[in-house]
């Protein structure tokens, strides 16, 4: 069987900034509804998606760059729970149901980051000096 291991901190570095970027989508969405506004969201947006939206903007721009990554991704995991539990759970149990399959996804990926890191192509990296 092929070692595929040394690929790994690069494709956990595509799947840092691929979600970095989907997540940055959100925000631009609340605030510059762009590609579109938020489907039943009202504006001016409410002030828990003025905070939603700002946490969102500061930790996926951290982690796109790959600078405090797990800090980053620790606190946008707890966004996307507390995102899952106010925003869709009411709506029923079912997440296929209720809407809530991208913000569960997106907070366990959040937390999987948390905990191994942005992989490759980081400034976290790049900061630290070289060791013998």
């Amino acid at each position: 069987m092929t070692d595929t291991s040394k690929w790994t901190p690069y494709v956990l570095a595509i799947l840092r900034i691929i979600t970095a970027l989907l997540f940055l989508e959100h925000a631009t969405m609340k605030f510059l509804q762009f590609p579109g506004p938020i489907q039943g969201v009202p504006y001016p947006l409410p002030t828990i998606m003025i905070i939603a939206g700002a946490i969102e903007v500061i930790t996926s721009a951290l982690m796109l760059v790959g600078f405090q990554t797990r800090v980053a991704a620790f606190i946008a995991s707890g966004e996307m729970a507390a995102a899952y539990f106010m925003g869709h759970m009411p709506y029923g149990f079912w997440p296929s149901l209720n809407l809530g399959e991208v913000a569960i996804l997106f907070c366990f990926i959040f937390l999987y980051i948390a905990f191994a890191g942005g992989g490759a192509w980081t400034l976290d990296t790049a900061r630290r000096p070289a060791t013998a």
